[in-house]
């Protein structure tokens, strides 16, 4: 994917938008969620999409529900796999 525009994306986004999203895929987020998962987006979205984001899953997981977690790990694991799809394609090609 292109990194340039995946940061411009990551730059405009709001915190509604990840109040949105996550009401579509059935997650209910408190604010403090919100607020945190919306910082981790703007501080580690290099590591979430192209690095080990095992760090940033386990802070995650003692300061969200464990529904929440449960279904952040669910979606990462979905994303992370066509994005790693995508990236092979584009090499192959």
């Amino acid at each position: 994917m292109n990194i340039y525009l995946i940061s411009e994306y990551v730059n405009r986004l709001k915190k509604s938008d990840i109040t949105y999203y996550a009401e579509k895929q059935g997650i209910s987020l408190d604010k403090e969620e919100i607020e945190l998962i919306y910082n981790y987006i703007k501080k580690d979205y290099k590591t979430i999409i192209y690095g080990n984001p095992k760090d940033i899953l386990n802070e995650i997981k003692f300061k969200v529900k464990p529904l929440t977690y449960n279904k952040i790990e669910n979606l990462y694991i979905k994303f992370k796999d066509k994005i790693d799809m995508f990236t092979q394609n584009i090499r192959e090609g």
